[in-house]
């Protein structure tokens, strides 16, 4: 009889969408001592199982690319200004005060891999977020300007708590999708957080939008109160590479500090602490 009755328990459980409940009530039943510990337990187990959807609900819908935690980053192989200013980013004030964030710097120095682990500590936390490619987003507001659904889109851009926008400087827009990007992101000036990483200087933004003066508008409106990053360095790509090949290397005078040693045991005579880069990497090493 009580082996029927649990299988009825597991079964509503299911139908109600009580997995925390389901999952736990069995050995609740043996350990809580009086049936109000017994309903704050099933209660509890089921609010942490309501989180943990919503997290992963958060995490889905942001179309993150990857899961990339704070925790993972090497920050001394990060350029020196993001290095300063992560601790304090990785509180996610930067969130509640509505303020942007504008990383720009050379390919490869950790721009898109810092903004994803932000992106994804602030679902997490609870925060709406939204990882896109500037160009896909242009697309995207084109696309639905020709449907006429662009106002459904602009109503739920709008609200995101974090934009993640990557990649601004591949590629150039024509009027309609440069008018289109700066209506959106001007919706979320001052209110909602928006991260743009660059690999242009703001002085050379006008090679992707064209129009001087839409130009200077965009920029005028994204910096308002920003944080603004540096992200020239070195590559922390090949920073983390070298290391993962048992290599550290000095990129001031481009030299090996440590080889790794050749399969056989033999480091093949070479004298690691002088010898010079080389202008292609090794196949091991190269970084794609």
């Amino acid at each position: 009889m009580k082996v029927k009755l649990n299988q009825e328990i597991k079964e509503y459980c299911s139908i109600l969408k009580l997995k925390g409940i389901r999952a736990h009530f069995e050995e609740t039943m043996s350990e809580a001592t009086d049936y109000e510990e017994f309903l704050h337990r099933l209660l509890t187990f089921e609010l942490e199982e309501k989180d943990k959807r919503s997290i992963e609900c958060r995490i889905r819908n942001s179309h993150l690319p990857y899961k990339q935690y704070l925790e993972d980053i090497e920050i001394d192989c990060l350029p020196e200004d993001m290095q300063k200013k992560l601790p304090e980013l990785a509180t996610l004030n930067f969130i509640e005060k509505g303020k942007n964030i504008i990383m720009s710097g050379n390919p490869g120095t950790g721009k898109t891999m810092v903004s994803i682990a932000l992106g994804l500590k602030a679902c997490v936390a609870g925060y709406k977020v939204l990882f896109t490619t500037v160009p896909l987003l242009v697309t995207t507001l084109k696309e639905c300007n020709s449907s006429k659904t662009l106002r459904y889109f602009e109503n739920r851009f709008e609200k995101y708590d974090l934009v993640i926008a990557d990649e601004l400087g591949y590629t150039s827009f024509d009027r309609e999708g440069t008018d289109l990007l700066f209506n959106n992101l001007s919706l979320r000036a001052a209110r909602k957080s928006t991260i743009i990483t660059t690999n242009l200087s703001f002085e050379r933004w006008v090679e992707v939008f064209g129009d001087p003066t839409v130009t200077s508008a965009m920029i005028d409106r994204l910096t308002y109160k920003a944080i603004l990053v540096d992200m020239e360095g070195d590559s922390y790509r090949l920073r983390e590479t070298l290391r993962e090949n048992g290599a550290s290397f000095n990129f001031e005078d481009k030299t090996v500090l440590r080889i790794p040693e050749h399969p056989d045991g033999d480091s093949g005579n070479i004298r690691t602490r002088n010898r010079r880069y080389p202008d292609t990497l090794p196949a091991n090493l190269i970084v794609k």
